[in-house]
């Protein structure tokens, strides 16, 4: 397997989609370079305070250890304690206006390397994207989840049916029973048909985020809003923050292996709101949104 090759293409992937949405906001993302004691480093662009994105960061990391934490491979328990290494680009743009949905996507790399007789290299690919609206703009779920679709299907007509549902199911926040929002694509510990194929899946996954959501954000970022929206957009950003601090296994995995905290916490809103046992209006635009997220529909 060519790890260069799978480096060379993230790079690229990030330098892609910053340079879109950079054009989009009108502002450039800042350029923070960092290197990790225990092996490897990153290049995180953020950009905060612009005129569409409040905040986003698109963060690209290699990093590599020397023993793999056992909390780090709960999936894979014979693999703890070897060296590894794992890249990838992931990323979350926060927009400024509640009409307009945060996104997140993510491509990963991890390759556990083999270590004493009997033993070989372990790899695998994971990522995905999934959006997470404030109001309730049905065709902007459908050209989500159809870009999505369309991308995987020349690879297999079953990706996009299993990696929706495996979506729905990881990004639901169990101490809410709620989905964060309304789903993409997600797959994880991949490797099926070898090295090419799982790299061709991880392609097509991350060469797809600036058709799905590109449109989107320049269709909403303009709308006019005020207070109100402004209000239920910090709340519902809430949400996002308690499952990435409590569920999401990238931030865990992130953290766990002594990994970069200001650039994996990249992730979180520049502000958001918790209020106690908050229900919106009956029949409000913000009531609308619930019967949007559950239970999870088939989009197309």
């Amino acid at each position: 397997m060519n790890t260069d090759l799978v480096k060379k293409y993230l790079l690229d992937l990030q330098e892609r989609i910053v340079s879109r949405l950079a054009a989009l906001d009108g502002n450039d993302f800042v350029r923070d370079e960092w290197q990790r004691a225990e092996g490897g480093g990153g290049i995180s662009r953020i950009i905060e305070n612009g005129k569409v994105l409040e905040r986003g960061g698109v963060l690209f990391s290699h990093v590599q250890g020397a023993k793999l934490p056992p909390s780090a491979a709960a999936n894979r328990p014979d693999i703890a304690g070897r060296p590894w290494e794992a890249m990838g680009v992931s990323l979350v743009l926060h927009p400024r206006n509640p009409y307009a949905p945060t996104v997140h996507m993510n491509v990963r790399f991890f390759l556990a390397k083999a270590e004493g007789a009997g033993t070989e290299d372990v790899f695998w690919f994971g990522g995905g994207m999934d959006l997470t609206p404030y109001y309730g703009f049905e065709d902007d779920c459908v050209h989500f989840h159809r870009v999505n679709r369309d991308a995987l299907a020349p690879l297999g007509a079953d990706y996009y049916p299993r990696f929706k549902q495996w979506c729905d199911e990881y990004f639901f926040l169990k101490h809410r029973s709620e989905p964060r929002g309304i789903g993409g694509v997600f797959f994880d510990d991949f490797h099926e048909q070898g090295f090419e194929h799982a790299f061709a899946v991880q392609r097509a996954v991350g060469d797809a985020f600036l058709d799905a959501y590109a449109p989107i954000l320049e269709k909403r970022h303009h709308l006019p809003h005020g207070e109100r929206e402004r209000d239920w957009q910090l709340y519902r950003r809430g949400r996002y923050v308690e499952f990435n601090l409590v569920w999401d296994r990238g931030t865990h995995f992130g953290l766990q292996s002594g990994g970069r905290s200001e650039s994996i916490l990249a992730s979180m809103p520049p502000l958001a709101a918790w209020r106690y046992n908050y229900a919106p209006e009956p029949d409000s635009p913000e009531a609308a949104l619930a019967p949007l997220l559950m239970p999870p529909r088939a989009w197309l």
